[in-house]
């Protein structure tokens, strides 16, 4: 980037953070949460799909793919999610939150549609990278939004509470797919390509929803659009005021900000590997051990119920819906604890819970001392408590670093994370399942078991306590004048 665009730079002093903050909750915040917050249901909606369907496009009648390509299709995915979350954040913080998480969406639509007509591991392969660099893009655009247009007293329940929507979509998948498989209502090679035209179907409606969502005023005044930030609050001030009837006084919580066009990549990687190291280390923890957690775990959840307990291919969705219901749950219901307890005592004791739970859970599989439903009771128990914190991650790595950052961080965080637990997991696990040795299973759950510990104990000495604080005092603006 050239030198340039720091060429006097234009001094203003603005209150929009004060005012989104001091905000009432209010319809015009449901608008935001049903908006953008949709994108982790179409996620979780496009996992379980993949996942319920496995066993039947192991189906000659179907792609006929092998358990190793099932987990390298689940890879590939990631693949897709980690390079469109770089590129992606690059350009949110570039040119805006809005303009991407219209485009990223558009991606996802395209991809998710032209999965439904592929007929090999090939194509198949190809269409699941670029619906996962539709997404991956929609982490960087979504979350940064998000948390720059939510209250700071609620952000972290709600942020947990969007990030937790995945498991809608886990449950509409799962749920889809006990009708879709079932081969009174459609054949073996049809039920499941329907399956993710209800991926695009959701994908459009969103598409016309996120039209009245605003830019990040947040983005604005830092962008050289100080006018264009103070009539986009002013606007939500009026929509907020009329739907409440709470009379909005003016704060007095100024911030002076250097206005500039853009914001080149050496103040954003000083500001993440110089000041702020030790919470490049803390996101990296939270990210990495969660994505290989979830990843390897959930990605072939399919495969361990029909080739170790032998449950029918087309009766899978039974068995994910408590499993999607717990992991739902439990950001909604500890949510609000991040918020009054604070981040740190509650990130680290879920990641800890969850992964002696999973340690504990995984041994007595090896045992074979529990059955299918038994299996599903106890994750759906761990992943209470995991989801909250993997949730949590998302938050920590959006909310603790300079705004003009935000969504390059997230992007970064989540591709470096991602890449190490997210890529290597559903392989890994792909490759153990296949080799139907229960104990072999056993050594990645300990491995996942492990990362989710390490990652507590990292908050726990690491953590940071934003609990309720605005994000410019989590994280001062690189652009802040003086």
């Amino acid at each position: 980037m050239s030198s340039d665009a720091y060429a006097q730079p234009r001094t203003v002093e603005t209150n929009v953070p004060a005012r989104l903050d001091r905000l009432p909750w209010s319809r015009w915040h449901w608008l935001v949460v049903l908006a953008l917050g949709s994108v982790w249901i179409l996620d979780g909606l496009e996992v379980t799909i993949v996942g319920s369907i496995a066993g039947v496009l192991g189906d000659k009648q179907t792609l006929g793919l092998t358990p190793d390509q099932i987990g390298q299709a689940g890879s590939i995915y990631i693949i897709g999610a980690v390079l469109g979350a770089l590129i992606f954040g690059y350009l949110t913080d570039r040119f805006g939150r809005k303009k991407l998480f219209l485009i990223t969406l558009g991606v996802y639509l395209i991809a998710t549609t032209g999965t439904a007509f592929t007929n090999s591991f090939e194509t198949f392969a190809i269409a699941r990278f670029f619906t996962g660099f539709g997404i991956g893009g929609e982490y960087a655009a979504i979350n940064s939004a998000i948390d720059e247009l939510i209250p700071a007293r609620v952000r972290g329940w709600v942020a947990l509470a969007i990030n937790g929507s995945f498991w809608i979509g886990t449950a509409v998948g799962a749920a889809a797919s006990i009708y879709l498989l079932n081969p009174a209502h459609f054949a073996i090679d049809t039920g499941w390509r329907i399956g993710f035209g209800i991926g695009a179907t959701l994908a459009v409606g969103i598409l016309l929803v996120r039209q009245f969502v605003p830019e990040s005023p947040r983005w604005l005044m830092t962008h050289g659009r100080a006018d264009d930030a103070e009539k986009v609050v002013s606007d939500i001030e009026r929509t907020v005021g009329h739907s409440t009837g709470d009379r909005l006084d003016q704060p007095d919580d100024t911030i002076e900000v250097e206005q500039r066009d853009s914001i080149g990549f050496g103040p954003i990687i000083k500001a993440v590997f110089g000041e702020y190291w030790r919470r490049s280390i803390l996101g990296f923890m939270l990210m990495m051990s969660q994505a290989f957690f979830y990843n390897a775990i959930f990605f072939t959840y399919a495969l361990v119920l029909t080739d170790f307990y032998k449950v029918d291919a087309t009766k899978v969705g039974w068995y994910l819906l408590p499993f999607a219901l717990g992991n739902f749950l439990g950001p909604l219901l500890l949510g609000r604890l991040f918020d009054v307890v604070g981040r740190k005592i509650m990130i680290s004791s879920t990641y800890i819970l969850s992964g002696v739970l999973l340690a504990l859970t995984g041994y007595l599989f090896t045992q074979d001392a529990i059955s299918a439903n038994q299996q599903t009771a106890l994750w759906s128990v761990i992943f209470f408590f995991a989801s909250a914190g993997a949730s949590a991650a998302y938050l920590t790595v959006s909310e603790t670093f300079p705004m003009e950052t935000r969504a390059m961080a997230i992007a970064f965080f989540y591709a470096c994370a991602t890449g190490a637990g997210g890529i290597i997991g559903p392989w890994l696990f792909g490759t153990m399942i296949g080799s139907g040795d229960r104990d072999q299973l056993y050594i990645g759950y300990l491995i996942g078991a492990g990362l989710m510990i390490l990652g507590g104990l990292t908050e726990i000495v690491l953590g940071v306590n934003a609990e309720q604080e605005s994000l410019e005092d989590v994280a001062d603006p690189l652009t802040e004048a003086g």
